[in-house]
């Protein structure tokens, strides 16, 4: 592999000190949200509904730009990443791996990362790039900014809908994370499972990725790994695809 591009939001970084500071911001307790981002993750729903069922008329954009001219805005420091993340990206970089962050998040969102000086060799955000996944235009300035062939390229994220399946309809390789919500609910269903071709606990798993083979695998937990061929995949109606990767039934909200 000689290029790897990871994911934001439970890929790198903590998603508890956003939640709890949106839970801040509403005046409800941290935990009551939490149970309601769950509940949105097992329905295969949009993360941000959460804070919809508790603020019906909400405009999420537009609360946080009220949030950041209140003076609680967006803040990430070393305690908001996993702690796999510097010692994971040291040695892929040791190891002649490009290593690109590209996922979901503000222009401040990016800033911020890149302020924490990440052993990697560029930061972006989708802000930055005026797309957000899992828009297929995402994944073309991922394919873009590699700098390698699609198929030594490696995708990594734990969100099914956003990462996994886009990135491997863009032709990416993919590495499926089981981190965070999406990342542990949706870790063994078989599309997830038939889509990856590896599926990771951690990112130190990363560098025995690299260094291995160009063909499909077997997954890094020793299971076996993706199908030669891409399984086909219901579309909203409920039918088969024309075997391209795309979003399952139940995770079309997200």
């Amino acid at each position: 592999m000689e290029t790897i591009v990871l994911g934001i939001g439970e890929t790198l970084v903590r998603d508890d000190r956003h939640w709890a500071s949106w839970a801040n911001w509403l005046g409800v307790p941290a935990h009551t949200l939490s149970a309601l981002v769950g509940a949105a993750v097992a329905q295969g729903r949009d993360a941000t509904d959460a804070l919809r069922v508790l603020r019906p008329d909400m405009d999420v954009d537009e609360a946080y730009l009220a949030r950041a001219a209140a003076g609680r805005g967006e803040h990430l420091d070393e305690s908001d990443l996993y702690p796999d993340v510097r010692p994971a990206l040291a040695e892929l970089r040791a190891a002649g791996v490009r290593v690109v962050v590209a996922g979901n998040g503000t222009v401040r969102a990016g800033e911020l990362l890149r302020a924490l000086d990440l052993p990697a060799d560029l930061v972006v955000t989708s802000d930055e790039w005026g797309v957000r996944k899992p828009d297929p235009a995402f994944f073309a300035r991922v394919a873009e900014v590699a700098e390698a062939e699609p198929s030594a390229t490696l995708y990594v994220g734990d969100h099914p809908a956003d990462d996994l399946f886009p990135a491997a309809a863009a032709g990416l390789r993919t590495a499926h994370l089981r981190r965070g919500a999406y990342g542990h609910w949706w870790a063994e269903h078989p599309d997830v499972v038939g889509t990856a071709d590896f599926r990771i606990n951690a990112l130190t798993e990363l560098v025995g990725v690299a260094g291995g083979h160009t063909s499909r695998p077997e997954d890094v937990n020793g299971a076996a790994g993706a199908h030669p061929a891409r399984p086909a995949f219901e579309d909203g109606r409920g039918e088969a695809g024309a075997g391209r990767p795309a979003r399952v039934s139940y995770l079309r909200g997200l």
